[in-house]
Order: C-alpha cells, then structure tokens, then sequence
C-alpha cells in the first residue's frame, strides 16, 4: 500500500513519518503541509517527496496517514476518500459534528477503509484488557482520569493552538471514551458536564449498559499528579486499566496493520470513522453543556 502523510508537527515528526517509513507493508510516497518549508524538512529526512498540493499526493497514493488538527483533518479526509484514499486518520475525527459526519458519508461512498488512532486501542496489554473486561457482563459503574500535563511542562504539544482552544475535552476525551465504550456500551446520556482547574473537565455519563461513569479529562494537570487511570467495578469486582510496555511509535504501526488488514478484507474496523463520528458527538454534547470560558 503506497500511503502519502498529511502534517508536519511534532506528532507527525515523532511518531507518524518514522512508523511509516519503517513499516514493511506500506510505502511512504510523500508528505504535504500547510508550511512548505516544513513538508520538505520532513521529506528530507525520510528520502520521500514533498507536494505543495494535496490533490496530487492522493492521486499518487493508495491512503493517507492525517496528523492534523481535527478542523483540518476533516474536509482533507473527505477530500482524500473521494479521490479513493484509504484513510488513517488521528482523533478527534473532526470538530463538529457535521463535519466529521461529512467524512464518515465520503467513506462510505467511496468505499474506502478508515481507522482512527487511539494509542490504548492498538496496545497489546490494553486492547487484551477491553475485550476481557466487554466480554464480562454486570458493570456498574466505572472512573476515567485522563490527566495530562502538556501544558504545565515543556512538552512538544503545548504550542498547539487546537490544544490551547478545545483542552483536554477534546484532546484525552476520545482516549477515555474509547476504553469505556467498548466496555459498558454506548453512551445514552452526557447528563452532566463542569469546568475543573485549567481546563480540566468533569463529565457524568449514562450508558446504554446500564452503568454510570466520569470522566477528568486535563492538560493542565501539575506533572506530579499527571497519569491515566481507568478503573470498573461491577459484580466481578474491581478492575483498572493496565500500563502499556509499549509507546505511541509501536502502537501506531498496529494501526496501519488495521488499515491494511480492513482494506484488504473489505470490513471495517472496530476503531473506524463511524466510531470516530460517535466519539465526536459525545464530545460535542458535553461540550453543549458546559458554560462559556475563556479556554
């Protein structure tokens, strides 16, 4: 499969052109970007071709790997499966509800396979953990803390303008969502949502299950108290989300694996744009009900 890349950041630098280059199933063809200058940096680096023009990398390219802000990334990817790309795209899909719904229908009538990148899905000990804990029935309730601290250090994301604007809602909600869904089912009902410090954000939610669960979601978490936390309890007892022994670098190579894998077969994959519409509506509802700010 020849992939075309689409950013140049810090997430495209670090994780997404090395994963790609070094994958044995994919050919990394070329890079575009909203700064020239970066695009040529980056294809430098890799031995690939810089385009000044998306269209062209498409029409060069059996998929594209997106590693751009979600108002960006969604009319790119719409634009990308109409022309018969394969997507791989990163979360949030979009950052509104008709545009990530735009890319979901251009999916769908093009015919193409799309996946979403969300690190705990494509981890070994993670993803073993939320198929054994879907598989167990009588979940009553569960905690989610996504606490991350990208803006309290010198972390490569703190200059993110979309970060700096949307917060952690936006940025960790889809990573915490994306554990519990799979776990205690849809959510039915974002029945309350509040401001913390920063931009932390408390959510209660209401699933299709039956159980209840919360949410803190942060950027701006002190680096002492930064962490993930994801915790079940229910009739089986008291379960947490183990640690990964792997990072982003790996666990995005998995993630191409599932393009080719659901380009091949013809099927979807759990993790698809639809999934990622349906993360984007729950964001969007909690975002409905929060008061306005200064983010």
């Amino acid at each position: 499969m020849r992939i075309g890349l689409l950013g140049t950041g810090p997430w495209a630098r670090m994780v997404h052109a090395p994963a790609l280059s070094g994958h044995q199933e994919v050919e990394l063809v070329g890079v575009w970007g909203r700064r020239a200058e970066a695009a040529a940096e980056l294809a430098e680096r890799h031995g690939i071709r810089a385009y000044d023009d998306a269209d062209a990398l498409f029409a060069e390219a059996d998929a594209v790997a997106i590693a751009l802000p979600p108002d960006v990334q969604a009319p790119l990817a719409e634009r990308a499966a109409r022309a018969g790309c394969h997507l791989l795209l990163d979360k949030p899909l979009a950052a509104t509800v008709p545009r990530g719904r735009a890319v979901v229908d251009a999916v769908r009538e093009a015919g193409v396979a799309s996946v979403v990148f969300l690190t705990t899905r494509f981890q070994p000990e993670t993803e073993a953990w939320i198929a054994e804990q879907a598989d167990r029935a009588g979940w009553f309730t569960a905690r989610a803390d996504w606490l991350g601290a990208v803006f309290t250090t010198d972390s490569p994301f703190a200059g993110s303008p979309w970060r700096r604007e949307k917060g952690g809602l936006w940025d960790v909600g889809p990573h915490a969502l994306s554990v519990l869904l799979p776990v205690l089912g849809d959510v039915r009902r974002v029945t309350a949502a509040a401001y913390g410090p920063g931009d932390t954000t408390h959510l209660v939610l209401e699933h299709a299950g039956g159980a209840s669960s919360t949410l803190t979601l942060s950027l701006t978490a002190p680096p002492g108290a930064a962490g993930v936390t994801v915790e079940l309890r229910g009739t089986t007892g008291v379960t947490a989300l183990p640690e990964s022994s792997e990072g982003a670098l790996a666990a995005y190579g998995r993630a191409v694996d599932a393009l080719t894998g659901a380009a091949r077969r013809g099927r979807p994959h759990a993790c698809d744009a639809g999934f990622g519409l349906r993360l984007t509506e729950i964001l969007a509802a909690a975002h409905a009900l929060l008061p306005d700010r200064d983010r």
